[in-house]
């Protein structure tokens, strides 16, 4: 699993290092720290690392930048990532300016550790559609296009959906085999296949999910595939049809 990786927008520096200890405390990974909306935009779309959530200082340098920029990547498709903005501000009009961006929090300074850790997760909850989520007693994981969002302790986790190789439900449990990794997450099965890409995962049998790129061999008569890595899976007749789905050579 890999962390989440947040953007900060803020100019103050004391402020900035302060963000910056309490998310690497928690294992968030900043990724990097914008002075000003010019340098947010460039850190944003040219960061070299996928940025998964972005936390901003509505003032930049006197002037409400940070909505600025949140107005910008809302306009620009499929670019758009799930933000929280910070401000000492109690200004009416300046609140309803940033509430028409959709901040997924917003935030007063000075933050408190738990505001911020708690408005991270909801960021994610939402952006994704899942609302309450990680505050529920039987989920604990947020599914997106392309990761699944963990909660850990106080963080985060990531885990790229496309490395998962199956996925066997164990009661309430879900074990999620990936390629370099093997984790437990609090979900039903059923709720896992409302969730995944069905061109992508397939269920195979009550109790297993695979993700079909990663089969290497079906043995019908055995009831078995053979997914890389080598691992087994079952195959019933129940779900024998989804065979179907690839093309098969004679």
């Amino acid at each position: 699993m890999d962390n989440i990786n947040v953007l900060i927008i803020e100019d103050t520096p004391a402020e900035s290092d302060a963000l910056i200890q309490v998310l690497k405390a928690n294992n968030y990974t900043v990724v990097g720290v914008a002075r000003t909306y010019t340098e947010a935009l460039r850190l944003f779309y040219n960061s070299e690392i996928k940025i998964d959530i972005v936390v901003i200082d509505i003032f930049l340098d006197g002037k409400a930048d940070g909505i600025t920029f949140a107005e910008t990547i809302n306009i620009v498709p499929n670019k758009s990532k799930p933000f929280v903005f910070l401000s000492s501000s109690k200004d009416r009009q300046i609140f309803e300016r940033a509430k028409l961006t959709q901040p997924f929090s917003f935030l007063l300074k000075p933050f408190n550790e738990l505001e911020i850790l708690y408005a991270l997760e909801m960021a994610v909850e939402k952006f994704y559609g899942q609302t309450n989520v990680f505050l529920s007693e039987v989920q604990d994981t947020v599914i997106g296009e392309d990761y699944l969002f963990v909660k850990k302790n106080k963080s985060l986790k990531k885990v790229l959906i496309d490395d998962i190789v199956y996925i066997e439900v164990e009661d309430r449990y879900c074990n999620i085999v990936a390629e370099n990794e093997k984790f437990v997450i609090l979900m039903s099965l059923t709720k896992l296949v409302q969730l995944l890409d069905p061109e992508k995962f397939c269920q195979t049998h009550r109790n297993f999910i695979v993700n079909t790129n990663k089969i290497e061999e079906i043995i019908v008569n055995d009831n078995l595939l053979i997914l890389k890595g080598n691992h087994k899976v079952t195959l019933s007749d129940k779900y024998k049809d989804f065979v179907k789905k690839f093309r098969i050579l004679k």
